[in-house]
């Protein structure tokens, strides 16, 4: 595959602006991000929308009222299980959130996989300058036809038409926890590039799981090793780790050797200042 950028905004910039939105995908490439990281569930209505849960966070989540989603709420709040017309009454910026206190609080709703494809394609033909996506499947087979189609099948040819409608597969990098997923997409659309998403798994037992080579091994950086590194890319895998958010720590893990990172606060990597 070819070489992505360095830097990922992680959910756009989820530490400097609400995660998984429109505003914090436009800033992240205002200030110089090409590759945008971001989640895809399911609506009701099959429409593929950019959510890290398949349900309304409590954290920051309001309802249509303007009153918080509450944690005992969240259950109910399934994606899956509501229109994407309903989704949108939601806001998911405007209280912030407290687990990042610099993200500046502002209006957003959930958007569309089409709509984050489309901002990006549009700065690409208005700056020149190339844009990249790095888009993360969530699965769980626990999940399976409860907040997500019980096939994988369903899910992934969803979000494959979005993508092949928009978007030069070259820029393209489709990523999963969930290894049916992975081998599914290996099967059926082989060119892609995928990455295998792990907390604290050996890429060793990954590519033993996975029964082929993945482009990509992407691993908690708290769990990765310079040896794991080694042997990825002995075996053909770029390693992108995740979620490196000091400048002192991005620093170390490209003196390590990783191909790029993942992160909240693209703006403290001097990589792109």
């Amino acid at each position: 595959m070819a070489q992505f950028p360095f830097i990922q905004g992680h959910r756009g910039c989820r530490g400097i602006y609400p995660e998984n939105s429109l505003p914090a995908f436009r800033h992240a490439l205002n200030i110089g991000v090409q590759v945008l990281e971001m989640d895809v569930c399911l609506s009701s209505d099959g429409e593929v929308v950019v959510s890290h849960e398949p349900y309304m966070n409590s954290l920051y989540a309001s309802h249509p009222s303007g009153n918080p989603v509450l944690k005992s709420e969240e259950e109910s709040l399934n994606l899956y299980r509501m229109m994407y017309s309903e989704i949108t009454k939601y806001d998911v910026g405007k209280r912030g959130n407290r687990l990042f206190p610099e993200q500046r609080a502002v209006a957003a709703v959930k958007p569309l996989l089409r709509d984050v494809l489309a901002l990006g394609e549009e700065f690409r033909r208005t700056s020149g300058k190339p844009v990249y996506y790095n888009i993360e499947i969530k699965s769980d087979p626990s999940e399976y036809g409860k907040s997500q189609p019980s096939d994988v099948a369903e899910f992934s040819k969803a979000v494959h038409a979005v993508i092949a409608a928009q978007v030069d597969w070259s820029y393209v990098v489709l990523q999963s926890f969930d290894f049916q997923v992975l081998k599914y997409w290996h099967t059926v659309w082989g060119s892609v590039n995928l990455s295998a998403l792990v907390e604290k798994e050996s890429p060793t037992n990954v590519l033993a799981e996975l029964g082929f080579t993945p482009a990509i091994f992407s691993s908690s950086h708290r769990y990765l090793t310079a040896d794991m590194i080694q042997f990825c890319h002995a075996h053909g895998m770029q390693v992108v780790p995740w979620t490196i958010n000091s400048t002192e720590e991005m620093q170390r893990f490209e003196q390590l050797g990783v191909d790029g990172i993942i992160t909240d606060y693209p703006n403290r990597a001097p990589m792109i200042r």
